[in-house]
């Protein structure tokens, strides 16, 4: 019998985050916000949203209708405060709440190697987005020394997590309608873009 995947758990350091590891994601949310082509009224979904300085950051660019989940309370608590106009809720990233083809742009920023169900992931992103939407996913770029030995720690202590290359990001989600759309890197920080075709 498997024993059940662990989950990293943000919520005890929501009040902290963005003064400390936050400032280690700017350049994660600098090359997304570079990558995302937002217009004016886009619904826009980020999936572990965190205490919502991606969705502040794509808001005062462009006037978009935004959405945010994170598993973490203290998170969303976080999130609510800086974005207060925005429909922010707990939410697991592979079943959530919203109705089909309700969003033109999804993003993930520095929480896709955290997820346990990455393939449900790109399943339900399919279901929510709309014909022709885009996702956007942001994630740390190692060599591959430094990714397998990572994903080896991960597997060994039975944490939810997983670092990826580009390419696997392509086959997660080519079976649900995406295809490559793009991809963009600034030393450790890759975007990886994939478009509905559905």
């Amino acid at each position: 019998m498997h024993k059940k995947v662990k989950d990293i758990r943000f919520g005890k350091r929501a009040s902290k985050y963005d003064s400390f590891e936050g400032k280690m994601s700017h350049r994660f949310y600098r090359l997304l916000l570079e990558q995302v082509k937002l217009f004016p009224g886009a619904s826009v979904l980020d999936v572990g949203c965190g205490t919502g300085t991606v969705l502040r950051k794509m808001a005062d660019a462009c006037d978009i209708d935004g959405y945010g989940i994170d598993m973490a309370e203290k998170m969303i608590d976080e999130a609510k405060c800086k974005c207060p106009d925005m429909n922010i809720l707990i939410s697991r990233c592979e079943a959530t709440p919203f109705e089909n083809q309700t969003f033109d742009i999804i993003t993930v920023c520095m929480a896709y190697h955290h997820f346990s169900d990455r393939i449900g992931f790109a399943k339900e992103a399919a279901r929510i987005i709309k014909p022709g939407g885009c996702v956007y996913i942001a994630d740390p770029r190692f060599p591959f020394v430094v990714r397998k030995t990572m994903n080896g720690i991960f597997r060994l202590f039975n944490v939810a997590g997983h670092f990826n290359t580009p390419q696997e990001l392509y086959e997660h989600f080519s079976e649900y309608g995406f295809a490559p759309d793009g991809f963009a890197f600034d030393g450790y920080a890759q975007v990886v873009k994939l478009k509905n075709l559905v």
